[in-house]
This record gives structure tokens, C-alpha cells and sequence, in this order.
């Protein structure tokens, strides 16, 4: 399985294919408005401005399995992202990052490049980068900030 095989949903419920996103580099994000680590939108969206026309793309899920960070629904959610923070990359509709509702694609995700700790994420914005090829190379915590990803 690659990871351009799965479908996925964005946040205004139209179907989307990964395969869409063949032959770009990927930062893949599990999100939250309420979260200690929601200013990092801003930093996700500077990224993706310096960088989209070179081929990179930020695709957000909004997930509420890390204590209710995302309580609103997809419509509550983009409104906010776009009035707070200005998003304008690709928002998907709110998904399980873990267990077994889990979305197929984090389930991969999380397979190709486990944690510290095992395979779980542990919090909102953990970060999954994967590059040109659909090689998920990297997985960084939520701690590390979307400006220290430039490099």
C-alpha cells in the first residue's frame, strides 16, 4: 500500500484521493484550536506560502481524542483557521489519529514511522513528513515548531 491510495474527506466534505498530492512533498499534521500548540498554524501557514510553489503541501486533520482540544465541528473549525490564523492550506474533516477508529492514512502514518514511545501519537501536532516519492521520512513531536522544519 502507498500512501497515495487512501480517500480522504476535506473539512467541507468533498472526497479527496492523496494520489492528488503524487510527486509533492508533504507535511501531515493532526490539529487542534484549543491547544497549547494552536499558534503553531501560523507557522504552518508561513510554510506553506515560502514553499507551494515548489511543490510542498500542509495537510491539517483536525483530531479531538487529546483532552477536547476539538470540540467544534468542520465548519466551526475552518472558520476558525482561516479568521485566526489565515489558513489556506488543505483543512480535512475531523478524524481519530488513534485507535481502532483510527483513519487509515495515520494508521499508515504511524506504522511507517512509529514514535519514541511506540506507534501512538501522543498529542495535537505531531508532524509527518514525506517526500516527493510518498516515503514518509520523518515524524516530528509537537514541540518541534513549524519553523524549525525550513531545513
Amino acid at each position: 500500500m502507498s500512501i497515495y491510495d487512501f480517500k480522504l474527506t476535506d473539512i467541507d466534505e468533498n472526497p479527496r484521493s492523496m494520489d492528488e498530492f503524487n510527486g509533492k512533498v508533504l507535511l501531515i499534521v493532526n490539529t487542534a484550536s484549543k491547544c497549547g500548540f494552536t499558534s503553531q498554524y501560523k507557522g504552518l501557514e508561513a510554510l506553506y506560502q515560502q514553499y507551494k510553489d515548489q511543490g510542498f503541501e500542509v495537510l491539517g486533520f483536525p483530531c479531538d481524542q487529546f483532552g477536547n482540544q476539538e470540540p467544534g465541528e468542520n465548519e466551526e473549525i475552518k472558520g476558525f483557521c482561516e479568521l485566526n490564523y489565515g489558513v489556506t492550506f488543505p483543512l480535512f474533516e475531523k478524524i481519530n489519529v488513534n485507535g481502532d477508529e483510527a483513519h487509515p492514512l495515520f494508521q499508515f502514518l504511524t506504522n511507517e514511522k512509529p514514535g519514541l514511545v511506540g506507534k501512538g501519537i501522543k498529542w495535537n501536532f505531531t508532524k509527518f513528513l514525506v517526500d516527493r516519492s510518498g516515503n514518509v521520512i520523518e515524524r516530528f513531536a509537537p514541540v518541534v515548531e513549524p519553523e524549525k522544519l525550513k531545513s
